[in-house]
């Protein structure tokens, strides 16, 4: 790496942003490697358009060998992002209170085959079988807006297996195949064992994961509040509701978590009519309530002591509940919240979701075009600094990218898990939008919380928005 690279001035922010870099990346050994870290943030932040290493290290520096150093220091350089991210956590944590640990799910579309964990799979956000990597990443949720921390990246079997992909990939040999629900698992510890505040509710889109049961109790087991969106056909028995002072009766006949969610056990008093012009007048089913259950998930706990075995489950139900066969269905360990609580937190999920969007637009999340696994996770780390910099009140902008990054949304639309479609005019395909800041998917286009036993809103009266 040269040592006399020269690179512009930030346009604000420039000590900030050293100050920042330093405390992040200051366990790196070596001076030149924290220069680096600092030329690839202030590329992130200031890059218009797509964030290659080429046009990163273009925007920031004038020197000629400037990209095949900063491709050294992003691919090859061996350097630790697990301090990194520890830093990062505990940056946010300090600035902000985190109200959940929200999971998100990215597919990342690959036209090749060398990219480290590349695999073909169906992908229901694009309804079709994609070239793909497939990741998780873990998002501290806050007033307003989600911050990424953490990631995992899915390495198929054939990856783990075949030692020349490993090599070309350099692929450390600690590193194995796990499966999804392993790798969101390992999220969820790793985010314990660093923050440095109390454990938030974890809020997690499991609906896609076919083991989602045994997720659910080993979260459980190690005392975590959750809140997950479970998949529909998810086996669940209904355990009725106990008087007080009176153990919670036993489970009995199973049925699908869908069923269970549209018809509940439980008399409830919220009500969700769908309304607003997303929906015609004519069009918008009668009667639509958020239906809750107590239940059990067989399978999800093995009667370990202290373990949460009796979940609240709940989701959209009534009269025309079955025209959205596949609509949300929500599963917690919290079931003595206020539902007004927990579609708070189901809120939490939709903003991640967008988080993932802005990230694409505006970060760079797809535009890595490296193979290694340390350089995958390397980006990523810088990346989700780059964000949480310029996202964060009373950290300065260090320039502007957003507006190119939204010309090219029409790139970004396949592969995200919470792009949904959605029709238009032109009902032109493949069209797809992104699900705004602070709105959910849980029952519709719109739905409004209101108190039943009154005939009015209740006084916390929320409405949830979902494009």
């Amino acid at each position: 790496m040269t040592a006399q690279t020269r690179t512009r001035a930030p346009a604000t922010g420039g000590t900030v942003l050293d100050e920042f870099t330093e405390r992040l990346f200051g366990h790196l050994p070596r001076a030149d490697q924290r220069r680096w870290a600092r030329v690839y943030l202030q590329g992130l932040l200031t890059t218009p358009g797509k964030k290659t290493v080429r046009r990163l290290a273009a925007s920031v520096t004038t020197s000629p060998t400037a990209s095949q150093s900063l491709q050294q220091f992003i691919n090859a350089s061996p350097w630790e992002w697990g301090p990194a991210r520890a830093e990062l956590l505990r940056w946010v944590e300090e600035r902000h209170p985190v109200r959940a640990w929200t999971i998100g799910q990215v597919c990342f579309p690959k036209r090749g085959e060398h990219s480290v964990g590349v695999h073909r799979r169906f992908d229901p956000a694009a309804g079709r079988i994609v070239n793909c990597q497939l990741g998780f990443g873990l998002f501290l949720s806050l007033d307003g807006m989600s911050v990424p921390v953490d990631w995992r990246l899915v390495l198929p079997e054939s990856w783990s297996v075949d030692p020349d992909l490993r090599r070309r990939a350099r692929i450390s040999a600690d590193v194995a195949h796990q499966s999804p629900e392993s790798l969101v698992l390992g999220l969820i510890d790793s985010t314990a064992a660093r923050t440095s505040s109390a454990r938030a509710p974890v809020v997690a889109d499991l609906s896609r994961l076919g083991d989602a049961g045994a997720l659910i109790g080993m979260l459980g087991r190690r005392g975590h509040d959750f809140l997950v969106s479970v998949p529909p056909a998810l086996t669940v028995c209904a355990a009725g509701p106990s008087r007080a002072g009176e153990p919670v009766r036993p489970a009995v006949r199973a049925t699908t978590a869908a069923e269970l969610a549209r018809r509940g056990n439980t008399s409830h008093p919220y009500a969700a009519p769908l309304t607003g012009p997303a929906v015609r007048p004519a069009a918008r089913p009668q009667g639509l309530r958020i239906h809750s259950a107590l239940v059990r998930v067989p399978g999800g706990d093995l009667a370990v002591p202290g373990a949460q075995q009796t979940y609240r489950l709940f989701g959209e139900g009534g009269p025309g509940a079955g025209a959205r066969a596949g609509g949300a269905v929500w599963l917690t360990n919290m079931s003595r919240h206020r539902m007004d609580d927990l579609l708070r937190l189901v809120r939490q999920s939709g903003r991640a979701t967008a988080t993932l969007g802005v990230l694409a637009d505006d970060f760079g999340l797809l535009d890595f075009e490296g193979r290694s696994f340390p350089g995958w996770h390397h980006h990523m780390t810088l990346m989700s600094a780059a964000y949480a910099y310029k996202g964060l009140p009373g950290c300065p902008p260090c320039g502007s990218a957003g507006t190119a990054g939204r010309a090219r949304q029409t790139r970004l639309r396949r592969g995200f898990v919470g792009l949904r479609p959605t029709p238009r005019a032109s009902n032109s395909p493949g069209y797809r939008r992104e699900v705004p800041p602070g709105e959910a998917d849980i029952a519709g286009p719109w739905l409004e919380v209101r108190d039943e036993g009154a005939g009015r809103p209740a006084p916390s009266d929320r409405t949830v928005r979902r494009g």
